[in-house]
């Protein structure tokens, strides 16, 4: 797969990414409220509710595009781009929000929120997996699920997604998203928005947040509609 970039832009702790997921980085080839875990803001993530892509005249060139035919992204204001999932702050880095530790596929980009940090951190991320199994189970909701088991369907740039809630918690921490599963272009495509963060009341002295959790999830929900497809 070829990637063209037109601008360059863990879990939160060890502990906490074995206990979510114990996902590890893997590679390629091989609209309700949601309930949210204890600790989280319960308005921080909700299905969104993205329009159709602009036509293609309209588009301003991508901070992101795969080889066509494939997914893009066009800017977004507020954010950092990014080509992996390696964060300090957020879950597992592989491809897709609480995957199996067998799950194989490839992360895509990232759009961080500025000023992420680790009491509250915000990000869309897309993933890709052509293995067949991951294509069989793409639009499976996983074991974290919170919300109604997959029943929402969502068009993201003229193609339908599946749409589930998912999120967990430990201790201090937790995580929370906006997931979407679809299969197009004969692979599985996963984007997440996924808030993430720990209680400011765990350190001494108590942290300010860089943003609310309702605030990150309205502008991933927000950057959700900058996403289209490449013909």
């Amino acid at each position: 797969m070829q990637t063209q970039i037109r601008n360059r832009a863990g879990w939160m702790a060890a502990g906490l990414t074995a206990l979510l997921c114990a996902c590890s980085p893997q590679g390629e080839d091989g609209a309700a409220p949601v309930a949210l875990p204890s600790g989280a803001d319960p308005g921080a993530a909700k299905a969104a509710d993205p329009v159709p892509a602009a036509a293609a005249a309209e588009r301003p060139s991508p901070v992101y595009e795969e080889a066509k035919p494939g997914i893009a992204v066009g800017p977004v204001a507020g954010v950092r781009v990014a080509l992996d999932f390696q964060r300090d702050y957020l879950a597992s880095p592989s491809w897709k929000l609480f995957g199996p530790p067998d799950s194989k596929g490839t992360p895509l980009v990232a759009l961080v929120l500025e000023g992420s940090d680790r009491v509250t951190a915000g990000e869309l991320r897309i993933g890709r997996s052509a293995e067949a199994k991951q294509i069989t189970s793409c639009l499976e909701p996983p074991a974290e699920a919170t919300g109604p088991a997959a029943s929402a369907t969502v068009d993201i740039g003229g193609v339908p997604f599946t749409h589930f809630t998912a999120g967990d918690a430990a201790m201090s921490h937790y995580v929370s998203a906006g997931s979407y599963r679809a299969v197009h272009n004969g692979a599985c495509y996963a984007i997440d928005l996924v808030v993430a963060g720990t209680r400011p009341d765990v350190y001494d002295p108590p942290r300010t947040p860089p943003f609310s959790q309702q605030e990150a999830a309205s502008r991933l929900a927000e950057a959700l509609k900058a996403v289209y497809w490449t013909q």
